[in-house]
């Protein structure tokens, strides 16, 4: 059944992995296996992988660091493709710019452009993500967004073609882009950052990851803030303010130390978690009449 993505993902020298144990690439360390995980090392070869995808009729999914995901305990039909290390080349352009492949990690895109004494991404230094990934939901925190900085993203379209966003088309909006729900794969982002001193920048770097460890717990696995923001709300006060911090399912648990986000205390399971996510939504709109979305994406 598989044979064929194989035989092109070794073509061009992907790692392959069968059966492989989704949990132990997805922060909430959760989830079954995948029957086939690729790493794409290039947009040429995923391209020809998804066309081979389309060809034999396969399932497949196309995930990258893992720090958004909820992976169903019972794994993933098909292939998973995996953007990460492989594809994450990034470089310095003229007047600012850094154009980087989707699969490097937010941390080392942060720790880059410190280097080159660019400012502007310090918001998302220690936001547990890849830059795709974070352009595809437009992460932000702290005040920044990547709306503030991206210029433009390459991808593949759902007909196998190349293309490009740029500026408005990107649609950036709260945690949502024009690629939201849509079948297009991020391959590179263009951002445009500005001149600053190499030593502020990695002091605000630094503040942020701080301030990360005093609030959030990020000592247990997570995905991060589990709920989006209401319109004039903040979820953690919410959820906090109806007493469920500390509300356990299974090995799931609304974090003691922030209400807004849900941890795997030891154990979890992914039916834990879901399970808990949705006590939580239950409650606070039976006590406040507000409707909390989830941030997390659930696949199977």
């Amino acid at each position: 059944m598989y044979e064929a993505i194989i035989k092109t993902a070794n073509d061009f020298g992907a790692d392959v992995y069968e059966q492989f144990p989704l949990s132990k690439v997805t922060s909430f360390q959760t989830g079954g296996n995948a029957d086939v995980l690729i790493l794409p090392n290039s947009e040429e070869a995923l391209q020809a992988m998804l066309s081979v995808c389309k060809q034999q009729g396969l399932r497949y999914h196309v995930i990258g660091n893992g720090s958004n995901l909820l992976v169903s305990d019972s794994g993933v039909r098909g292939v998973v493709f995996r953007i990460g290390a492989p594809m994450a080349k990034t470089e310095v352009l003229e007047d600012g710019k850094i154009r980087c492949e989707a699969g490097a990690s937010l941390t080392a895109l942060c720790n880059f452009a410190w280097k080159h004494g660019l400012s502007g991404l310090e918001f998302a230094y220690g936001i547990p993500g890849s830059a795709g990934g974070a352009a595809y939901m437009n992460a932000g925190a702290y005040g920044g967004e990547m709306r503030d900085v991206l210029l433009s993203c390459r991808h593949i379209a759902p007909d196998g073609t190349v293309g490009t966003f740029t500026g408005e088309d990107l649609q950036l909006d709260y945690r949502k882009s024009v690629y939201s729900g849509r079948d297009y794969i991020i391959t590179e982002l263009l951002l445009q950052l500005q001149p600053g001193d190499p030593e502020a920048i990695r002091a605000a770097m630094e503040d942020k990851m701080r301030r990360r460890k005093e609030k959030q717990p990020l000592e247990y696995p997570s995905a991060g803030s589990t709920f989006k923001r209401p319109v004039g709300y903040f979820a953690g006060a919410l959820i906090e303010a109806c007493g469920l911090k500390g509300l356990t399912v299974g090995g799931a648990q609304v974090s003691e130390k922030h209400a807004g986000f849900v941890i795997n205390k030891g154990g979890a399971t992914t039916a834990d978690i879901l399970e808990l996510i949705r006590r939580v939504q239950e409650t606070v709109y039976t006590e406040k009449g507000v409707q909390l979305q989830t941030e997390v994406l659930y696949i199977e």
